[in-house]
């Protein structure tokens, strides 16, 4: 077998646009967001840790912070790096 060295340089390793992972993220965090409190808000009449569709709710709220906060630094990696290159 023949390995191929690919160089990449360091212009086109920067020129990554990450700004359509960031839009999407933010949207779908948003989105779980909205559906965890809409589940949370419909099924509060029995809050118990046995009421599954309220505990899939507040799933849906942490989860939705997770998201957000993973958005939130690969968008500062990003604007770093490309502050840095300039």
């Amino acid at each position: 077998m023949a390995n191929r060295a690919v160089l990449i340089s360091s212009n086109e390793r920067s020129e990554r646009d990450v700004m359509p992972l960031v839009k999407m993220m933010t949207i779908a965090a948003w989105a779980l967001l909205g559906i965890g409190l809409l589940l949370s808000l419909l099924n509060m009449d029995h809050f118990s840790d046995r009421n599954a569709s309220l505990m899939v709710g507040i799933g849906f709220m942490v989860g939705s912070v997770h998201i957000y906060v993973i958005r939130t630094a690969i968008h500062l990696v990003h604007s770093r790096a490309a502050s840095k290159n300039e």
